[in-house]
């Protein structure tokens, strides 16, 4: 008996395609016969492409409408870059997988300068993120952070036309559209800290649809699954708004699970970090320890203030 093809929902940028595809390739592959469509769904972020995204709300900007057509039922699964997805997903939603994680590095992308040091003083650097922008400036307060929307192609004309000197972007948007070559620096996580779930795709469906979930359960890697769960559970602990920069990286090392978060005011002065480590049975407490250990130093106050 024929089964009925199943939807994917996806944002119609190159990249999400790319994710969106990847993910109906696998599917097909573990599951012979069965069908697999993509649907393209506009986001609010798509449709607003020149505004900070901290002005015009950062929680659920690429990710409501695709959820909404996921809970009418209109879909069956939604394909997330996870650093888009909030950490509390709708009633009747779950976070059915997690892919195995590409580079989850930030990169420097520059066509005169070859690092981060050698940017000179007042450079030109674009960044759409508040969390970018702000270990940036804590490292650098002598450069020149300026708004940078679009789609990576978007992005990067801009920066070949003149308007940067640099531009910061994920490393794993880039890898997986074949632009690794552009990458002029991958910045360390240590210098950098990424933003949660960054790297990581992530497979949304609704909770009682236990034919979908169980699909999916080839297609979720466990060591990516444990780190972004501490990372989300860090980020809901501190539960601060679109307006504060916030970051995480967790890693499985030697059957440990190591993290490292940041929490930092917009103009890099105040920054917070530190690092905790458990077993990687229960990745959510991790999260929170964390959390806890960095609003205990003082990160409350700058969450109170941006929020």
């Amino acid at each position: 008996m024929n089964q009925p093809p199943l939807v994917i929902g996806s944002r119609g940028s190159k990249l999400a395609l790319y994710q969106s595809n990847w993910v109906k390739s696998e599917l097909e592959k573990q599951h012979p016969g069965l069908q697999v469509e993509i649907r393209i769904i506009k986001t609010s972020g798509d449709l607003f492409t020149e505004a900070p995204l901290s002005k015009i709300g950062g929680k659920g900007l690429f990710t409501k409408e695709i959820e909404e057509a996921l809970i009418r039922t209109d879909i069956d699964l939604a394909v997330h870059s996870l650093k888009d997805l909030p950490t509390v997903l709708p009633e009747g939603l779950c976070l059915g997988a997690v892919s195995r994680r590409e580079d989850v590095r930030d990169a420097l992308i520059s066509n005169r300068y070859q690092t981060l040091e050698a940017l000179p003083a007042k450079a030109r650097v674009g960044t759409s993120s508040l969390r970018r922008q702000s270990q940036l400036l804590h490292l650098r307060g002598d450069l020149q952070i300026e708004n940078l929307r679009g789609n990576l192609d978007t992005r990067l004309r801009k920066l070949d036309q003149g308007e940067y000197d640099a531009i910061l972007l994920a490393c794993a948007g880039l890898v997986r559209l074949g632009l690794g070559g552009r990458i002029t620096e991958r910045v360390p996580v240590e210098r950098i800290c990424p933003a949660v779930g960054q790297g990581a795709l992530g497979l949304e469906c609704r909770s009682d649809d236990t034919l979908t979930r169980k699909r999916l359960e080839s297609l979720n890697h466990l060591e990516t699954r444990q780190a972004v769960d501490a990372e989300r559970s860090f980020l809901r602990r501190l539960g601060g708004g679109c307006q504060v920069p916030i970051a995480a990286h967790a890693a499985v090392q030697n059957s440990c699970l190591r993290m490292s978060g940041v929490v930092a005011s917009t103009d890099g002065r105040r920054l917070f970090r530190d690092e905790a480590e458990s077993p990687t049975s229960d990745p959510e407490e991790l999260g929170v320890v964390l959390a806890e250990k960095l609003l205990s130093a003082g990160a409350d106050e700058v969450i109170a203030g941006l929020s």
